[in-house]
C-alpha cells in the first residue's frame, strides 16, 4: 500500500517545510492536484510550481491534472519534473495520444475518472495505463465527503485488472482518512491519496502508517 499526500492541504506558506515533514514521515508520493478553473471549479498552480517542489524533496511527483485538453500541457508537466501523471478521461478526446506520449517520456502514465463515470469508460485503456486514479469525491476542492457511492467501481477495477492480468494498479482519491481507508483498501486500492487525512493530522507519521496498514 502506498500513501500519497496531496499537498493541496497542507499549509502553503510553509511547503517546503511541509513537504519534507511528510517525506520523513514516510510518504511514498507527493501528489499534486493541478486544476485549471474550467474543467473544475478551482485554480491550483501550473508547471512551474511543479518544477520549484521537485527541488524541494526526493519524492517522486504524481500529478493530477483537471485540466481541459491535456494532451497540451503533458510535456510540460513531465519536463518540470513529473514522473506520475493522470488525467482525466472526461477532459479530453485524445486519451490515447496522452497515454502513447507518456510512455515516450518514461513517466507513468495513469488515467482518472471522475465518481460518476462508469468504469466501462475506461476498460479499452486499461492495458496500456500504469494506473487508474478512482476519484470518490468530485474533483475541485479538498475536504468534501467521501462517497461511499464508489466503493463498487474500485471492487469492479480491481476484479478486472485480476481477471485480464493487467499490470495496472489503483489509486483512490478523495475524502480519505483513517476512518475509512480501510474500507478504500480492502476495495482493492494499491495507492492512497490523503490531503486533509495527512496535513491536518498532528502527527504526519502516525497518519501515514494508520493509512497504509489499513490494508490489513
Amino acid at each position: 500500500m502506498k500513501v500519497a499526500p496531496s499537498i493541496i492541504a497542507a499549509n502553503f506558506s510553509q511547503y517546503q517545510r511541509e513537504i519534507k515533514a511528510v517525506e520523513g514521515a514516510g510518504a511514498d508520493l507527493l501528489h499534486l492536484d493541478v486544476m485549471d478553473g474550467v474543467f473544475v471549479p478551482n485554480i491550483t498552480f501550473g508547471p512551474m510550481i511543479v518544477e520549484a517542489i521537485k527541488d524541494l524533496t526526493k519524492l517522486e511527483l504524481d500529478a493530477h491534472l483537471m485540466i481541459t485538453h491535456p494532451e497540451k500541457y503533458l510535456k510540460q508537466f513531465i519536463d518540470a519534473g513529473s514522473g506520475w501523471l493522470s488525467f482525466h478521461c472526461e477532459a479530453t478526446q485524445n486519451p490515447s495520444r496522452c497515454i502513447d506520449y507518456m510512455h515516450e517520456r518514461g513517466v507513468k502514465a495513469g488515467l482518472a475518472i471522475n465518481p460518476d463515470t462508469p468504469f466501462g469508460t475506461v476498460t479499452e485503456f486499461m492495458d496500456r495505463i500504469d494506473y487508474l486514479l478512482i476519484m470518490t469525491v468530485n474533483p475541485g476542492f479538498y475536504g468534501q465527503k467521501f462517497i461511499t457511492g464508489v466503493l463498487p467501481k474500485i471492487e469492479e477495477a480491481k476484479n478486472y485488472i485480476g481477471r485480464q492480468k493487467i499490470n495496472c494498479m489503483v489509486e483512490v482519491d478523495g475524502g480519505i482518512n483513517v476512518e475509512n481507508a480501510a474500507r478504500v483498501c480492502s476495495a482493492g486500492a494499491d495507492i492512497i491519496v490523503a490531503g486533509a487525512g495527512v496535513f491536518k493530522a498532528k502527527d504526519y507519521r502516525k497518519a501515514i502508517a494508520e493509512l497504509r496498514c489499513s490494508r490489513g
